[in-house]
């Protein structure tokens, strides 16, 4: 139970990695605030957070809202009583065709979920990081905001912004005991990869990788999460099966 006394905010938290993080927050001990676009999701999440005894929170919100995210945050924390862990997991992007033949709105707006989202929650968030006397945030990122790739370039681009403000963030927030890391997944079976990954079993393009569940990312996850101040800061941790 390393994170008794502790709140956590998962973005994205209703299903997927997500949903994994914010049950296993709760599990070690923290009260959990789950933000999501679905009502139905983020309310069974709180639910399943409450059952295990503590405080679950559900905050219906769009990442790319910023005053729906500055909302969405305060009340959550008013309800918390505290913020000390923050997950920026909401992201996605759905326009895999080369510039040119791509949908403009898709890759932009594969820009807003992904890097904006995470920028407008965590700008949200530190006040009371801060109020807490420090803190852990745990950008989702993504190992292909680190190498270059066709065909897919608005969520490359998006994620490498994530990954560049990790490093930001890191170094602006070191002398207030926040501790700023990226998690990279690799390639995890969600709603929203279904189309793309087999579940379980050997990645279908890229030799030796292998495509994960939501709860394979949990441990790596939770040692960002209970780490004790003074941990790594500004780092990449990644559960991919080659180099990033």
């Amino acid at each position: 139970m390393k994170l008794t006394g502790k709140a956590a905010l998962i973005t994205g938290g209703g299903r997927g990695i997500g949903r994994a993080i914010a049950l296993a927050c709760a599990e070690a001990g923290a009260d959990v605030a789950v933000l999501g676009r679905t009502q139905s999701e983020i309310d069974a999440v709180a639910a399943e957070v409450a059952a295990m005894g503590c405080n679950g929170v559900a905050e219906v919100c769009d990442v790319t809202d910023r005053l729906a995210v500055d909302r969405a945050i305060s009340s959550a924390v008013e309800k918390l009583g505290r913020l000390d862990i923050l997950v920026n997991n909401a992201g996605g992007g759905t326009e895999r065709t080369r510039i040119g033949d791509d949908d403009p709105d898709g890759w932009v707006r594969a820009i807003e979920v992904n890097l904006h989202g995470t920028y407008f929650c965590t700008r949200a968030a530190l006040p009371h990081l801060k109020a807490a006397g420090g803190g852990k945030i745990i950008n989702v990122g993504s190992g292909m905001g680190h190498q270059p790739r066709k065909g897919n370039s608005s969520y490359n681009a998006a994620k490498a912004g994530v990954w560049m403000l990790t490093r930001c963030l890191a170094m602006e927030l070191w002398d207030d005991g926040i501790e700023v890391n990226e998690l990279i997944p690799g390639p995890v079976y969600t709603e929203l990869t279904s189309d793309i990954f087999p579940k379980g079993g050997a990645h279908p393009k890229i030799e030796g990788e292998q495509v994960k569940l939501p709860e394979d990312v949990v441990p790596i996850a939770m040692f960002l999460a209970t780490h004790p101040l003074g941990g790594p800061t500004g780092q990449t941790f990644s559960l991919a099966r080659r180099p990033i």
